[in-house]
């Protein structure tokens, strides 16, 4: 019927997809309050009435080594949660980026006659180009974040839709620096420096310690200066652990949670590559992007790499806008050097500013109602 409610299965894999699917969940069910949403998620999609068959961590792997070791794990859910959304048969399914795990459900799924949507394109258009054709096979509709995306997929035939991104909706256009500053008990005449090591555990393993050492750098070279750590639920007791043994006696200030409100505060942050620097570019603050991993699963991630850009920021802006700091690269004294140069050119930073403020409002096209739109199209209501 054309007016009832949808019944939709995710996938979410990680925090940073369970953040998009939260913020288009609530207008979702605006749209349609009767909305059944159910599959894996995590709590700000739960904080929606979200009904998530696993515990999305089980997902949150970091890198391929890593994906290896875990592969029989992964499998076996992928099996056991595709068996169960053919029994459910919900009028899509919506697989929300974490391709490596969705891809191949959403092909079971579709091939059982289930319409799939991907929500937020694989970077085909940086590293791994030949996935289109196997996305093809997989998905009814692929929903793009970015406004050069959609080509890449309607000239191989593929259904493809330019959504924008929700974060460029809910994050606002002035962030609210004092505001911020105030609830983190800052002040005005502080300079801080925000580290977001991400929340994955491989990328506490293998980011944290090099972060806290660059911190223990920066503090010595300019005591004044304020740390502020957004720990992610459930890594509170990793997070102090590396940065007692790695920055001793550097008064780094963990928060539960609260990244905005810390990347509004921050004068600067050091950040580990992922959607938290699109969110940083957002709320427009000059950054140092840093990623780290296992050795062999860096050694498969660079020879298929095809463009000079790891960070979003810098794809979006086809530039080196900001530092990129990459596996050896990204060494304490490399990731030092590089923050406190943001703190010491004024010039430098209004520019930037200017830039990312020119990219939030290419991205903001309320995409909550577009994602609607699209899926409403897909399903035929």
């Amino acid at each position: 019927m054309a007016g009832q409610a949808p019944r939709l299965g995710w996938v979410a894999g990680e925090a940073s997809g369970d953040l998009l699917a939260g913020l288009v969940l609530s207008g979702l069910r605006e749209r349609w309050p009767g909305l059944s949403n159910f599959g894996i998620g995590g709590p700000r999609m739960l904080a929606q009435g979200f009904d998530s068959w696993w515990p999305q961590d089980k997902l949150a792997v970091h890198g391929y080594a890593e994906a290896l070791r875990h592969y029989r794990e992964l499998s076996g859910i992928r099996r056991e949660l595709g068996t169960r959304l053919l029994a459910e048969r919900p009028d899509a399914f919506i697989g929300v980026d974490a391709p490596d795990f969705n891809l191949g459900l959403e092909a079971r799924l579709k091939q059982g006659g289930i319409k799939t949507i991907h929500f937020v394109s694989p970077s085909v258009w940086a590293w791994r180009g030949g996935r289109v054709a196997k996305i093809g096979q997989a998905v009814d509709r692929m929903l793009c974040l970015f406004p050069f995306e959609p080509e890449i997929y309607q000239a191989q035939g593929i259904q493809a839709s330019y959504v924008g991104h929700p974060l460029a909706d809910s994050i606002p256009l002035e962030p609210p620096r004092g505001a911020s500053r105030a609830a983190l008990g800052l002040s005005e005449r502080d300079q801080v420096v925000a580290l977001l090591p991400g929340s994955r555990s491989g990328e506490i393993k293998h980011i944290t310690p090099v972060f806290a050492q660059a911190a223990q750098l920066i503090h010595r070279a300019r005591p004044q200066l304020k740390f502020v750590l957004p720990v992610a639920p459930g890594r509170r007791a990793a997070v102090e652990a590396a940065m007692a043994t790695h920055a001793p006696g550097v008064p780094v200030q963990l928060v539960d949670g609260r990244s905005h409100e810390v990347l509004a505060a921050c004068d600067v942050t050091l950040i580990a590559s992922g959607t938290a620097t699109l969110e940083a570019a957002l709320f427009k603050r000059p950054m140092v992007i840093a990623y780290r991993m296992s050795g062999l699963s860096w050694q498969i991630m660079k020879r298929m790499r095809y463009q000079p850009w790891v960070g979003l920021p810098n794809i979006l802006e086809r530039d080196f806008v900001v530092p990129e700091l990459l596996q050896d690269a990204a060494s304490p004294e490399n990731l030092a050097r590089e923050t406190l140069a943001w703190l010491d050119d004024a010039p430098r930073v209004e520019r930037l500013q200017a830039r990312f403020t020119a990219l939030h409002h290419q991205l903001r096209c309320d995409t909550v109602h577009r994602v609607a739109d699209a899926i409403a199209q897909t399903i035929g209501r």
